[in-house]
Order: C-alpha cells, then sequence, then structure tokens
C-alpha cells in the first residue's frame, strides 16, 4: 500500500508539472492588451503550487478511453482556472478572509482587493476561451458540451450557488442534508465535471457515464470532510493557510455535524463507495483507484 501510494504521488507531482507548465504557456501568451499587473496576479493566483487534483483527475478519466495527457491539457487547464477563480475569491475579505494560500500571500494581499477581483474575473473567463478553441478539441459538439457542463458546474446551479448556501449557514443552523447538498455543489461540481469531461473526451457510453459520475461525487465530498478535518488537527505550516477558521466563522461541516470520529467513518465509507464505483473499468482505473485512497491519506 505504501508503495502503492508513493507511485500515485510521484504520478500526481508528474501530472501536475505538466499542468503547471501548460497554464504558465497560456498565460504567458494571452492577448498582449492584459494589463500588466492583471496578467501578474493572474500568474501569482495558478502557478507555483497545488496538487492539481482536479486536472488529474480529468487527464487520467479521459485515460481510461485511450486520450494522452497531451490531448485532454487544454480541458485539464481550463479546469483549473476556474477552480484557481474560486480560491482567489473565496480568499477575499467579503468571503472567507484569507491572508495565506499555497504558503503564500493571497493575491488581495500581495496586490490588492479590485485586482484580485479582476483576476478571478478573468481566470473564470479565459477557461471558457480556452474550451471553446479548437486547441480543446477538434468536435465542436464536444467542445459546446464542455462549456455547458463547465458553466452548470460553476455557476449558480454548482460552485457559486454552493458557496451562497455556505455563507448563508454561518448565520443559521444547518441539517445534514442542507451540509452535503452544499458540499456538493461548492466542492463536488468540479470533481464530477473532472470525470464528465475526461469521459466526454472517450465517448464513453451512459454506463459509463454514470459510474464516473458517482466516483466523482464521492470523492467531491470525500475531499471536503478531509479538507475539514485538516481544518481542525494540521497546522498553517502543512496546509500553506491558517486553520481553525471554519470553527471560528461557524461553518456547517460534516465534521462539526457529525464529530470527528463519525466523519472519519464517513470519509472511509466514501472512499469505498469511489473505488465501487469503479468496478467497470479494469487496470486503466488503477490511478483513479489510488486517487481515493490519497484523499483519505493526505496531509495537507
Amino acid at each position: 500500500m505504501a508503495e502503492n501510494l508513493s507511485t500515485f504521488k510521484q504520478g500526481l507531482h508528474e501530472v501536475a508539472r505538466a499542468v503547471e507548465a501548460a497554464m504558465k504557456h497560456r498565460l504567458a501568451n494571452q492577448n498582449k492588451d492584459v494589463p500588466t499587473l492583471l496578467a501578474a496576479a493572474m500568474a501569482h493566483g495558478t502557478l507555483g503550487g497545488g496538487k492539481r487534483l482536479r486536472p488529474f483527475l480529468l487527464i487520467r478519466t479521459a485515460g481510461l478511453f485511450g486520450i494522452s495527457i497531451a490531448d485532454a491539457m487544454q480541458a485539464a487547464i481550463a479546469l483549473e482556472c476556474v477552480h484557481c477563480y474560486s480560491l482567489i475569491h473565496d480568499d477575499l475579505p467579503a468571503m472567507d478572509n484569507d491572508d495565506m494560500r499555497r504558503g503564500r500571500p493571497t493575491i488581495h494581499k500581495a496586490f490588492d482587493e479590485p485586482t484580485a477581483i479582476l483576476a478571478g474575473d478573468s481566470l473564470l473567463t479565459l477557461a471558457f476561451e480556452i474550451l471553446g478553441s479548437e486547441d480543446c478539441h477538434p468536435d465542436p459538439a464536444i467542445r459546446a458540451g464542455l462549456v455547458t457542463r463547465l458553466a452548470s458546474a460553476a455557476g449558480a446551479a454548482g460552485m457559486a450557488g454552493g458557496q451562497a448556501l455556505d455563507l448563508a449557514a454561518e448565520t443559521q443552523q444547518s441539517s445534514e442534508a442542507e451540509i452535503r447538498l452544499l458540499q456538493a455543489k461548492k466542492t463536488g461540481a468540479l470533481f464530477r465535471f473532472a470525470c464528465e469531461a475526461g469521459a466526454m473526451f472517450g465517448h464513453a457510453d451512459p454506463e459509463a457515464m454514470a459510474s464516473l459520475n458517482r466516483f466523482g461525487a464521492a470523492i467531491g465530498t470525500a475531499f471536503q470532510i478531509k479538507d475539514d478535518l485538516l481544518d481542525i488537527e494540521s497546522t498553517t505550516e502543512k496546509l500553506g493557510k491558517a486553520v481553525g477558521k471554519d470553527a471560528a466563522a461557524g461553518k456547517a461541516t460534516l465534521v462539526t455535524h457529525l464529530g470527528i470520529v463519525q466523519a472519519r467513518a464517513e470519509l472511509d465509507r466514501l472512499i469505498e463507495e469511489a473505488v465501487t464505483a469503479l468496478e467497470m473499468f479494469d487496470s486503466a482505473a488503477g490511478p483513479l483507484r489510488d486517487l481515493a485512497r490519497f484523499v483519505n491519506s493526505r496531509d495537507s
């Protein structure tokens, strides 16, 4: 198991490096009319850190169908642009008010608040520019499908809606069902999109798409539970951001609702659910199974 985890981490690191290089190239080759300060803020918010789990998930899901890393890369970096935009805006004083992200000052601290807002806006729209390009996929129907699905995952019915529910939950009592719903939107939507997008590249049949959707949903919830456990049990040095803020802000999480012991049990159950969802796939799904176990074992 330890050897498998070590091999997985090496593979994750290799994909992260490839994603970093592709994002750096894309940002460096933006329209020359992009203001210098804004371009620097976008780079600060995307480059130089992060495990790139969502791009990894998209790339490895596409790999189930024989799609190369290079062919899935543009969709992967578009997804990461949306994720990074969400972090930039989450960190703003009006939202979670964080000073550190990935061990560095957040954009509104390194630059200023208006620049942080515009950098997030620019990354969000850049994502759709990338997905709409022929470099992403030669088939316009696939590109249109990717744009539509990512818009849904990132918008009011997905991640943004989940953030709204999360903010509202700070001032009202939330049931377990309500917490699961907000986390399925805020965190889970992009994980599910990663699986759906990879499956779209491979022209997956409905059965395969449904299995991968179940996998993405389970991984998304498991990832959030682990994040909430780390917020309680880890340190600022390990996480690269402040810890203990969820409790201080009165955040509604499954950890606070269930307690640490039950939350860990639910995390274990979700990992097994994710692995079971991949039963129809052969050894090519090994990296996805390892990702599920990594989500449970990670310490940052």
